[in-house]
């Protein structure tokens, strides 16, 4: 079995402009180049886990997201980090076009993306880490047996009480990469 460090994107990858969907809009948080090299160094796969209801929202399409997707995968590349898969939702439950309009099981808080890909990557979750800068991408984690589990502070701040190690930055990350 593979442990894996899952990260959400906005927010913890790129910094969160809201609906990012092109590369010239895509700025690189500091540290998560360090933060992912030190992962992969200690044996975890690297998995994106991202909400992404702006393809069901009309402001950009599939093609788009999985085109700004390979370009970030080969920046990291470059970095000498791979980045095992990405794993989105275009979904929403009440604010999306057609098809994109649904409660499904992938939207963050559901844990669907991360039970896909650790079907996928034969990733035993309770040796695994995520990271997101939302109480939903923390709730995810914890329905899916991620013991790990790090809320980076941010926008989202929501009252709502979780179970997770608590740091300002992805720069303060790196003591929780066991």
């Amino acid at each position: 079995m593979n442990k894996a460090l899952f990260l959400d994107r906005d927010g913890i990858i790129n910094i969160d402009h809201g609906y990012v969907y092109q590369k010239e809009n895509f700025d690189f948080v500091k540290g998560i180049f360090d933060i992912c090299r030190s992962a992969n160094e200690k044996g975890y796969i690297i998995i994106v886990i991202t909400n992404q209801s702006g393809i069901g929202r009309g402001k950009y399409s599939e093609t788009d997201f999985k085109e700004l997707t390979a370009w970030m995968v080969t920046k990291f590349k470059e970095q000498g980090i791979l980045i095992k898969d990405v794993y989105f939702c275009p979904h929403h439950p009440t604010n999306a076009l057609d098809d994109y309009l649904m409660q499904c099981e992938c939207r963050k808080p559901a844990p669907g993306m991360i039970i896909k890909a650790a079907q996928d990557h034969q990733i035993a979750l309770n040796q695994s880490i995520f990271i997101g800068d939302k109480v939903s991408d923390i709730q995810a984690a914890e329905a899916a047996g991620i013991k790990n589990r790090i809320l980076v502070a941010s926008q989202y701040q929501d009252k709502v009480e979780i179970k997770a190690q608590k740091v300002d930055s992805v720069t303060q990350v790196e003591p929780y990469i066991v």
